[in-house]
């Protein structure tokens, strides 16, 4: 039975390239690994021992930050002529080398704190969100701290550490986008007046901080058909090039969206010596692992904290405008019409909040999970421009007009940026959340593959065993009325059952094999169902760990506002399973819509709008001193009948005006 069982998944099992597989290989897992298991083991959720404290040097220095958006203001770094000196005094102060050892100079801190930094200066600054993101982020700091020889790391991360080097990393071109390595620049190794060189042909764009680098990172395609390397290696490879050695490589720049920061290109084709290959020689052809390992900190980190920085700013804004402003008589926050679009902001606001906590802690804790910091990145970016659209709506005329009092436009600008780098959030949704979830956060899948790959019926036959009796046990516990309630009174029961049914749900996905990279939006649905289970628990371990109170209504509402969707996507993916005859399997799956209290909405918004706590989580990690936002703060309190009220309430609605 198991030689023709082994021979049917074979049969189904998609073709995985070499870099698909390292990618599987690369990273870790975390809370994705018993989500795909259909349990959360909640003593681990709920454990305090684990948890990080930010340290006194980091407080300080997160506190440092105003003086730092205090000196640079609101305008945009690029282009200008200061630049080079804003950046010089940004390594000086230690925001650029966030991730680098302090034995190579460097200022390294806690990811909770190099989040709660990027949040404030990108919601003042966005440039200067992005200038200090990618020094912070896929460098090529993190690669030469973690892949380096000893003579690069010694030389480089003390310099990049002050700012006297300012790095980039080519690896985009036109030929090859989210599809990292598909046409990528090439490489050829040849004798050039007795030395062994690299020829390398480089197309990059997209490049941030391109213009403005003089320490460039590429990747490209290496071969040596020659044989010429002593190691004979090939394939993907990382290198070093200091732009003094090459200085008309980078000639021309790219406007992203008038978003005010340097992106650019690389171009040209240049010789250089294989020492300058990061961790030299022996790590030829294993760049491709190297950006796997590496891409945790801008998808995990950076990316979210900004749209955690944009959101809270966004929201708080709103919240303060909608009690001044003034329509047909009346505050626009007693309209409903106006409270349901803001109640959806706060709701996308906090469960950005939370989960950038939330990750944050797993990341501090040692772990590097692939998929969900594949998750965060998607998610929080749309969920960041929902928000932005809704305040916009909100805002009006305020909104669309550019001057003083507009908050929106550098936002409304910026916005796509985020969900376009590291991955187009179309193809992460599509292909990269729920695939890669499949094969590496699965307890069994990738093991079985692996298993047939080595032609292993032992392996694959305990394995596919074990998986049965999980998947029959899960199956059994759907009719378990005395383990799960199936109503909306206990929303953590709900999760837990939606938990299990994703799980049961995924076994029946996989057995679509190879036909999953080609059903992208059966896929994209469960990315959805997945992403929201784990929105759902990072709600939980914040509520748990973090607040004075526990806020239940607004933890039961933001889970359910993400179980509701979780429960449509189910119905959604079941009711287009391809496999007609195993559909009536899943029927047991479904689930019961349930329908959304709109006078829950006006609870929990005046629950919101009267709660200092909450209030006050809202202006964590945001700047807007000499803002609108510090204005609507300045007259909350004061008698809007005074003349004074009314001279500033005026100010705070006016929108830019400039001479015809």
């Amino acid at each position: 039975m198991y030689k023709y069982l082994f021979k049917r998944v074979k049969s189904i099992l998609p073709k995985i390239s070499e870099t698909e597989i390292i990618a599987l290989k690369s990273g870790g897992v975390s809370i994705d690994r018993e989500i795909f298991k259909g349990k959360i083991d909640y003593s681990n959720l709920y454990d305090s021992s684990s948890l990080k404290k930010i340290t006194n040097y980091e407080k300080n220095f997160i506190a440092s930050t105003d003086k730092v958006l205090e000196l640079f203001g609101q305008s945009n770094l690029y282009p200008s002529e200061d630049i080079s000196s804003k950046l010089k005094y940004l390594g000086n102060a230690g925001y650029l080398s966030m991730i680098i050892d302090k034995k190579y100079s460097g200022n390294r801190i806690s990811v909770s704190a190099q989040s709660k930094i990027l949040s404030k200066i990108s919601s003042y600054n966005p440039s200067l969100g992005v200038v200090t993101m990618v020094p912070n982020s896929l460098g090529p700091g993190e690669l030469i701290q973690c892949y380096g020889t000893d003579s690069q790391k010694d030389y480089y991360l003390p310099l990049l550490s002050n700012g006297t080097f300012i790095p980039c990393f080519g690896l985009t071109g036109p030929n090859n986008g989210s599809d990292a390595v598909g046409m990528i620049d090439k490489g050829v190794v040849e004798v050039v007046d007795g030395r062994i060189k690299i020829k390398v042909t480089l197309n990059k764009r997209y490049i941030t901080l391109a213009p403005v680098s003089n320490l460039m990172g590429i990747a490209f395609q290496l071969t040596d058909p020659n044989c010429l390397l002593k190691n004979k290696k090939s394939g993907i490879t990382l290198a070093l090039i200091e732009k003094q050695h090459f200085p008309d490589l980078c000639k021309t720049y790219h406007n992203p969206n008038n978003c005010g920061f340097p992106n650019g290109t690389i171009k040209g084709t240049i010789h250089i010596d294989p020492e300058k290959v990061i961790g030299g020689e022996d790590k030829i052809g294993e760049g491709w692992k190297m950006l796997m390992e590496c891409l945790a900190v801008g998808r995990g980190v950076s990316l979210p904290a900004t749209a955690n920085g944009s959101s809270k700013y966004i929201t708080y804004g709103i919240q303060n405008y909608i009690h001044l402003r003034e329509q047909f008589k009346m505050k626009i926050g007693d309209m409903e019409s106006v409270r349901e679009k803001f109640v959806d902001m706060y709701l996308n606001t906090w469960i950005i909040h939370n989960s950038v906590q939330f990750t944050n802690h797993i990341l501090d804790s040692g772990s590097t999970p692939s998929v969900v910091t594949a998750i965060m990145k998607q998610q929080t970016t749309d969920r960041a421009r929902n928000i932005l659209n809704h305040g916009m709506d909100i805002y009006a005329g305020s909104g669309i007009c550019v001057g003083d009092n507009n908050f929106f436009t550098k936002f409304y600008n910026s916005s796509p940026i985020g969900i376009t780098v590291e991955g187009s959030n179309t193809l992460t949704r599509g292909l990269i959340i729920y695939g890669q979830g499949l094969n590496k956060s699965h307890p069994y899948i990738f093991p079985i593959f692996e298993s047939i790959q080595n032609n292993d019926i032992s392996t694959f036959r305990k394995n596919f065993n074990a998986m049965l009796l999980e998947i029959t046990a899960n199956y059994l516990l759907l009719f378990s009325p005395h383990k799960f309630i199936h109503n909306k009174k206990n929303i953590d029961k709900r999760l837990d059952y939606a938990t299990l049914k994703f799980s049961l749900l995924s076994n029946f996905i996989a057995l679509l094999g190879g036909k999953i990279k080609s059903k992208q939006m059966l896929s994209g649905n469960m990315s959805d169902i997945v992403s929201n289970i784990y929105l759902s628990y990072s709600i939980l371990w914040y509520h748990h760990h973090h607040l004075k109170n526990n806020h239940k209504i607004l933890k039961d509402q933001s889970i359910e506002y993400l179980l509701n969707d979780v429960d449509n996507k189910i119905n959604l993916v079941i009711d287009n399973y391809p496999i007609r005859s195993l559909r009536w399997f899943l029927y047991p799956l479904r689930s019961k819509i349930h329908s959304t209290s709109l006078e829950n909405k006006n609870i929990l918004y005046k629950y919101i709008v009267n709660n200092e706590e909450l209030k006050d989580i809202l202006k964590e990690d945001i700047y807007y001193k000499h803002t609108v936002l510090d204005k609507m703060e300045s007259i909350q309190n004061m008698d809007s009948k005074t003349a004074e009220y009314q001279k500033k309430y005026q100010d705070i609605i006016s929108v830019g005006e400039y001479t015809i």
